[in-house]
């Protein structure tokens, strides 16, 4: 890759806009930020490159799904190797952007980085060794996207075309690398999926296997949601937290358990929000756009009219 370059010339800055002064003001900007946050001017890039972890998604889509999200020219005899390349293309990748978070890490906590290269290469093999399983996990998310919406005319249609599945094959990603202790490179593959389709997963969340988003667009689930088996979610659908605990402080604590637990077998229809750390029990229908703030028995189908008689029952009993 050929670097820009940065070391103009007078002649190349001549505009007619302020440059001088805007640049000037700018890197006074900077330092101004740089000062408040202890950082040095003398470090090179400290973080991960979005667009370079753009690469390297897309990369590994193809590895894992050569012939449907590779490249167009490729035929089968040529698969074994193109898995190959592309692999060690996206697996020395990951290296690399994996030891810039790691030293970002071990610098905000003040501690030695003499071991980062060697964790990140531990980590990025742990990674590669993944790659089956995941396969067939995303093998179990695609079947499911196909059984479950009537419109769907193939598997090949699903992965090409569905968002839900382009947001799942992210998060099944993001998720290995949060785990594994990389929690911003995650964090920037969820964030690339929520650009492109709408759907915001944290990649913190637990989700398992055979899992579907139908639509899509809309659908929160935040860090700390656990999902079963063979779940079902539609559009808008909101797996949030009802409340923040904070420290004596006020600060707020991070990583407490407060999203919901969707068992395995649940549907939950479009627009409905489900706050707290609640569980919804296995083989449960929820019904669109209810709202609902506690745990719901296995078997249960809940719908905005049998909301409304149990709070009215609620409100006759409260009366008496």
């Amino acid at each position: 890759m050929t670097s820009m370059p940065y070391k103009l010339s007078p002649d190349q800055l001549a505009s007619r806009w302020p440059l001088a002064q805007v640049t000037q003001q700018l890197r006074e900007a900077r330092q101004d930020w740089r000062k408040r946050t202890g950082r040095s001017s003398e470090a090179d890039r400290e973080l991960p490159s979005p667009v370079v972890v753009q690469t390297f998604v897309t990369d590994l889509c193809g590895a894992l799904f050569p012939m449907r999200l590779g490249p167009e020219d490729l035929r089968h005899a040529c698969e074994e190797q193109y898995v190959a390349l592309t692999l060690k293309q996206a697996l020395d990748s990951l290296y690399e952007q994996a030891r810039l978070e790691l030293r970002y890490a071990t610098r905000q906590a003040r501690r030695d980085e003499g071991d980062v290269d060697t964790r990140a290469e531990h980590l990025v093999r742990e990674f590669a060794e993944a790659l089956p399983a995941m396969r067939r996990l995303l093998d179990s998310d695609v079947i499911a996207a196909y059984k479950g919406d009537p419109a769907a005319r193939s598997v090949d249609e699903v992965l090409l075309c569905y968002p839900g599945v382009l947001a799942v094959i992210h998060h099944r990603i993001a998720h290995h690398l949060y785990c594994a202790g990389l929690p911003l490179l995650a964090r920037i593959i969820a964030e690339l999926a929520h650009s492109a389709t709408g759907i915001d997963i944290h990649p913190g969340a637990q989700i398992g296997g055979s899992f579907f988003i139908d639509h899509g667009t809309g659908v929160v689930i935040g860090e700390t949601a656990i999902i079963g088996e063979r779940v079902r979610l539609y559009q808008a659908v909101t797996l949030g937290a009802k409340r923040f605990e904070s420290d004596e402080q006020g600060q707020l604590l991070k990583g407490q358990p407060r999203h919901p637990i969707v068992e395995d077998d649940v549907v939950i229809y479009a627009g409905a929000t489900i706050l707290g750390r609640i569980t919804i029990g296995a083989g449960s229908t929820i019904g669109g756009n209810v709202w609902i703030t506690r745990s719901v028995p296995p078997g249960s189908s809940v719908t905005q009219a049998s909301l409304q008689q149990e709070c009215g029952r609620q409100s006759a009993s409260d009366d008496a």
